[in-house]
């Protein structure tokens, strides 16, 4: 298992069609490895575009901080 922290945001297409932003946050246990808990927000964007614009300004994240799936 990695102990690298994965990114704190994830756009990623639901079945839908439509995309939708994961907010992650990775804590670890007595051991070092990570424990990864994530939500998936209501919001739905149609363009990929637009949903890393919401990350950027809600939460005044940095492009290296969004995942793309």
């Amino acid at each position: 298992m990695s102990r690298v922290a994965v990114r704190p945001y994830l756009v990623l297409k639901d079945e839908d069609g439509v995309y939708r932003v994961t907010v992650r946050s990775t804590r670890y246990n007595s051991q070092g490895y990570p424990l990864v808990s994530s939500e998936v927000l209501d919001d739905a964007f149609k363009t990929q575009s637009a949903a890393k614009a919401f990350v950027r300004e809600q939460y005044r994240a940095e492009a290296s901080d969004i995942a793309i799936k």
